[in-house]
């Protein structure tokens, strides 16, 4: 799926799950959409000579959602239109980069070359702890997190991006919880344009240098020398050699230097002016050698990779959202909705309700699989010890609680995190109301009190990096449900 593609199914899921009352987008929007873009992905496919995937379907489906929403509120049909990121930045830094190296005097100051000058041998250094930092970091398993701040990732992934105004309330809600799952999406992405960029502002860097050295020599003749307080000649003569030798060694026609030279070079000796052009070479030489080549093979390098992320993006199909879709569409395998209650034992007609939600929520073809109810107090690990908590063909993972029960930070606080901790994808909290309303029934003040046992369940989970999504098993129609709204995105690393 290709960046675009994923931007836009991301930006329809974020409204329709913040559209929960139809209100922006109704039930037959929806249908129609569906309709329409499984016809147009047929006959896409069968223009390629291929069989319909879920890809082409999303695709059509997102871009006439889109196209409606657009022409109903133009002000979102200009945000859906518009890139994210900044643009501009990927070209200036670069370009900054090459006019800041050609302005550096020190290097090339007119009239002389500083054999030991401290600009010139910092961009050496640096660009070789750069290259053993890189090295480091690839050797470590895993995934490093790199050096670029979540902040920085979020601007170069959104850039100026903002809510239009005068929105329907659900539409701008639906754009503030994409832009947040965008960011987190395509950071992998924007940390490899990011590197590609940086990498390619240094060689640029570089780049510059060598061109302000060679354009002043054009005009300028160069007096070469040295000066220190605490080297000597045999000193500066051991550090010169050690970093030319990689360049007289690929270039052989490059002239050597002996240490009576390197003697006779010190400022305040006489020293003759046509001097200065093997030394020119020996510094652009090197400059190339060691910082534009291997610059432009690590920009290249990142340039696949984000080329590679672009066009197969790593949306997770998986989902709720997507598997419902896919399910419409007879493309994939059924979802599996895989409940782990706490406390809770179900009897048959919650069973049954359990069943339709997740059909409701994950497609009609969908499978619960209930596990055994957890002993209240017992510990998680032990509870779930045989249990592969990140089993193969899971979609969603659900921990079920009874909201007449009072949440305990030790006891169910403690159960959730275990789960959250240990499945990958998330885990969504289910909060079965129908323990607490068969029990008061109609008695007075029971809707106060069901609301505020619901709230200090929706602090509770809030508390725990999660959200819950209330639901009632003998009555499972009376509350839309949408799984993927309680299950946790990856941190922005």
């Amino acid at each position: 799926m290709k960046e675009q593609v994923a931007r836009n199914a991301v930006l329809v899921r974020a409204i329709e799950s913040a559209d929960i009352q139809y209100e922006v987008l109704s039930e037959d929007d929806r249908k129609y959409a569906s309709r329409s873009a499984k016809e147009l992905a047929a006959w896409q496919a069968a223009d390629a000579k291929s069989a319909m995937t879920q890809h082409h379907f999303l695709e059509q489906r997102s871009e006439q959602i889109l196209k409606r929403l657009g022409e109903r509120i133009p002000a979102f049909g200009a945000f859906a239109k518009r890139r994210l990121g900044l643009s501009g930045f990927w070209l200036a830094l670069p370009f900054l980069a090459l006019v800041s190296g050609a302005l550096i005097d020190r290097i090339a100051d007119p009239h002389r070359v500083d054999l030991l000058s401290a600009p010139f041998l910092l961009i050496i250094g640096w660009n070789l702890l750069v290259y053993l930092s890189v090295l480091v970091l690839a050797c470590i398993p895993g995934k490093p997190r790199g050096w670029a701040g979540p902040g920085l990732l979020r601007r170069l992934s959104l850039g100026k991006l903002a809510v239009p105004r005068k929105l329907p309330a659900p539409l701008a809600a639906g754009i503030t919880s994409f832009m947040g799952e965008w960011a987190v999406l395509s950071a992998p992405l924007t940390r490899a344009r990011l590197s590609r960029t940086v990498h390619l502002a240094a060689a640029c860097f570089a780049l510059g240098a060598i061109a302000s050295l060679y354009a002043r020599g054009l005009l300028t003749q160069y007096v070469v020398g040295w000066e220190s307080t605490f080297l000597d000649a045999s000193q500066v003569h051991t550090l010169l050699s050690w970093l030319f030798m990689p360049v007289m060694n690929v270039f052989p026609f490059l002239q050597g230097f002996s240490l009576a030279e390197i003697e006779q070079l010190r400022f305040g000796r006489v020293v003759a002016a046509a001097s200065g052009e093997r030394w020119v070479h020996l510094y652009g030489a090197t400059l190339l050698l060691l910082v534009v080549l291997p610059r432009v093979l690590l920009a290249g390098f990142s340039a696949w990779q984000a080329r590679r992320l672009a066009n197969s993006f790593p949306l997770d199909l998986d989902q709720p959202y997507f598997r419902k879709l896919a399910d419409s569409i007879g493309a994939g395998s059924p979802a599996l909705l895989r409940v782990l209650p706490y406390s809770y034992t179900l009897d048959e007609a919650r069973d049954r309700g359990l069943w339709s939600i997740a059909a409701a929520a994950l497609g009609a073809q969908a499978r619960v699989q209930l596990r055994p109810a957890s002993a209240y107090g017992i510990d998680a690990k032990e509870a779930l010890r045989d249990l592969q908590l990140d089993e193969a063909g899971v979609t969603v993972t659900a921990v079920l609680f009874s909201l007449s029960a009072t949440p305990e930070k030790e006891n169910h606080g403690a159960f959730l995190d275990y789960l959250t901790k240990h499945v990958r994808r998330g885990v969504a909290v289910l909060v079965d109301e129908s323990p607490l309303t068969e029990r008061i029934g109609s008695q007075s003040g029971s809707a106060e009190r069901v609301a505020e046992r619901s709230t200090l369940w929706r602090q509770f989970c809030s508390f725990h990096g999660t959200s819950a999504t209330f639901v009632n098993l003998l009555e499972p129609g009376k509350y839309p449900t949408e799984l993927g709204a309680g299950l946790r995105l990856p941190e922005l690393r």
